[in-house]
């Protein structure tokens, strides 16, 4: 199997069958490559409707001259807590992050997310994010206005004026109760268009079609998410043996 940079002709391989409409893994097979690889590639130039050839290669030329010209870590930097390996904690978060991205969520956000999800604190400030991410200021608050959005991170006074951003161990309950008031609105919505289109036409079946079928769907994630939570987050109490007198 090929190893190395992809290569410009490579690049147009990727662009022509995200073209096409091709899976991933297809692509990749028909390269030879790990499907990770082609994932990855598409995903940080532009994702799969914006993917050009040429300019993903320039960008990779560019982001490989900058890694040339970075100088060498500090060697009076803090060392990983545990123990951890530097070099294997920055691959896995870049695999997060891919990962997030193939679901949906958008390049900044998705790295804002890892770099929480992959801190023991869970929580972060602002400037904190900054300085690991290397951006601006204000792409890390339009990242965590999106995010606080989708219920997936809170934010709470730090000392001073300060906010820290944080992600509780609940975060994928808070955020599949986003995701079913969202579908509440798109349900009342589609109601309201059988109304407006006509009981009984095609287009307004199809709308109550889809506000039957969300409905459902949403019932289903509420009542699971309520009972994961309960099942993982609930403190075990204490048995009969443990109030027991001794005998």
């Amino acid at each position: 199997m090929p190893g190395g940079r992809l290569t410009q002709q490579e690049r147009q391989q990727i662009a022509l069958g995200v073209a096409d409409g091709l899976a991933y893994a297809e692509i990749a097979r028909r390269l030879d490559r790990p499907t990770s690889t082609v994932t990855r590639e598409v995903m940080r130039n532009g994702g799969p409707t914006a993917y050009r050839a040429d300019l993903a290669h320039r960008a990779t030329e560019r982001r490989a001259h900058r890694r040339a010209h970075t100088p060498p870590p500090d060697p009076q930097a803090p060392p990983q807590p545990h123990g951890r390996d530097a070099e294997a904690v920055r691959a896995y978060e870049d695999e997060l992050t891919t990962v997030l991205m193939e679901a949906g969520t958008p390049k900044m956000m998705a790295r804002v997310l890892t770099c929480l999800y992959t801190t023991d604190a869970g929580s972060l400030t602002a400037s904190e994010l900054v300085r690991r991410l290397q951006v601006s200021p204000a792409s890390i608050s339009k990242a965590v206005a999106f995010l606080e959005s989708q219920g997936l991170v809170r934010r709470e006074r730090a000392d001073g004026r300060r906010e820290r951003y944080v992600v509780d161990d609940d975060v994928w309950y808070q955020a599949m109760i986003a995701s079913a008031r969202a579908n509440a609105r798109i349900i009342a919505t589609a109601q309201q268009g059988v109304g407006v289109l006509g009981p009984g036409t095609p287009a307004a079946g199809r709308l109550e079609n889809i506000a039957r079928f969300l409905d459902f769907v949403s019932e289903g994630i509420v009542r699971a998410a309520e009972q994961a939570r309960e099942v993982l987050h609930t403190k075990p109490g204490p048995t009969p043996d443990d109030t027991a007198p001794p005998a």
